[in-house]
């Protein structure tokens, strides 16, 4: 008897468990659809235009086209600059109306919203609290290491790879002392361990180059970033910086036209005298720099040499540039000058027979071939961080292979 009662009170519990599982079933079959959520609104609420900004139409002009109000037009045009600024709306990019329906069944323009690019989306809300809001997507970062062969530019060789061209450029910084990009050959070679970003799955640029190695003129040239204290720079393996008292060329210039010689036949003169510089050939309006820190001595008009400015960077260097077709705003004689900054741009002033710029160095009073000069190194890596630099070098070298 006993146990015929078991084993009635076992199969109660089992009928009741199943009729609990029927039952959390049909209630999950009747749980409400996933709302999908966009800019802050439930979008499939509303009806919905995608558009392109077409050349010369303003915000009010689109509201307008759109169905706004009067009211909301005003409203908007009323809106400080400063939530949103109409004139930063720019031809091709794209923008969304949304629309619903209200209670009389009339629909109504609720939000406008401007995708600004491809991060950062602009929503104006034109119900009864008319307000701007920003929505920012995350951007995502990843590690990677590439390397490519160079056949005829840096530049080239990583659009070939699917890789960002602003690896180039930064590239070109890092080793601005150090290599001429102008002299690159093919078979020349980098790697280079960097970071890229992404906003959703599209690459939006790159972050940090951490390490490269550079293999140029027979030899590899390594560079590795080190932040530690003060120091935020990069190094060779040994810790010496790349970052030179001097860069390798004041211009991006398109060829060596004349290089340093003690018997030149002068294009205009037609006679054999001593040009104790460099010319490089460049496009009229090239930005020419300072190749280091130091303070402008000269700033005129001479001769044959057009407008000139002359720098003086130590006690040892000086450098001057001729032909310049104007100055840089600002520069004048006496001024502190940066490495790198625009002094002038090149022209074709003075006995010129084209745009260029004739650029010349002088080591203790004493012209010296600017392509042969020997750049003193920015200060190394310092001892109390030694230790934490070689663990930095031997982690990027393994990212590097």
């Amino acid at each position: 008897m006993k146990k015929y009662i078991y084993i009635l009170y076992v199969l109660v519990l089992m009928m009741a468990s199943c009729a609990m599982g029927s039952k959390s079933e049909t209630a999950k079959g009747e749980e409400a659809p996933i709302v999908r959520y966009e800019w802050g609104l439930p979008i499939d609420s509303f009806r919905i235009d995608t558009c392109v900004v077409k050349d010369g139409e303003t915000l009010g002009g689109m509201l307008n086209r759109l169905g706004a109000t009067r009211q909301q037009v005003a409203g908007i045009t009323l809106m400080p600059r400063s939530e949103f600024d109409v004139r930063t709306i720019r031809p091709g990019k794209t923008y969304y109306a949304l629309y619903q329906t209200d209670t009389t069944g009339i629909e109504q323009l609720c939000y406008y919203v401007y995708k600004s690019n491809i991060r950062e989306t602009v929503v104006l809300h034109l119900t009864d609290s008319m307000h701007v809001e920003r929505f920012e997507k995350p951007v995502t970062r990843q590690n990677r290491t590439a390397e490519v062969v160079i056949e005829t530019s840096l530049w080239s060789a990583m659009i070939s790879k699917d890789l960002p061209p602003e690896l180039a450029i930064e590239l070109s910084d890092i080793y601005a002392w150090t290599i001429d990009f102008f002299g690159l050959q093919k078979g020349d070679s980098i790697r280079v361990y960097y970071e890229e970003q992404y906003v959703d799955s599209i690459r939006i640029g790159i972050g940090r180059i951490y390490a490269a190695n550079f293999y140029h003129a027979r030899r590899w040239q390594e560079a590795f970033w080190f932040e530690e204290g003060k120091i935020h720079n990069y190094f060779d393996a040994e810790g010496n910086s790349l970052r030179k008292a001097f860069l390798k060329a004041p211009l991006n210039y398109k060829r060596i036209s004349s290089k340093f010689t003690h018997a030149r036949k002068h294009p205009i003169y037609k006679v054999y005298r001593p040009h104790t510089g460099v010319d490089y050939a460049a496009p009229a309006g090239t930005p020419v720099v300072s190749i280091g820190d130091g303070v402008v001595i000269m700033k005129q008009y001479k001769g044959g040499g057009g407008n000139t400015v002359k720098i003086k960077h130590n006690s040892t260097y000086t450098t001057a540039y001729l032909h310049l077709s104007k100055y840089a705003k600002g520069l004048t004689v006496g001024k502190h000058v940066k490495q790198g900054e625009v002094i002038g741009y090149v022209g074709s002033t003075g006995a010129s027979t084209g745009p260029h710029l004739d650029f010349r160095v002088w080591k203790n009073g004493t012209p010296i071939d600017p392509l042969k000069m020997q750049s003193p190194p920015a200060e190394p890596i310092p001892a109390q961080y030694k230790d934490t630099f070689a663990i930095v070098v031997a982690d990027y070298r393994d990212k590097l292979h």
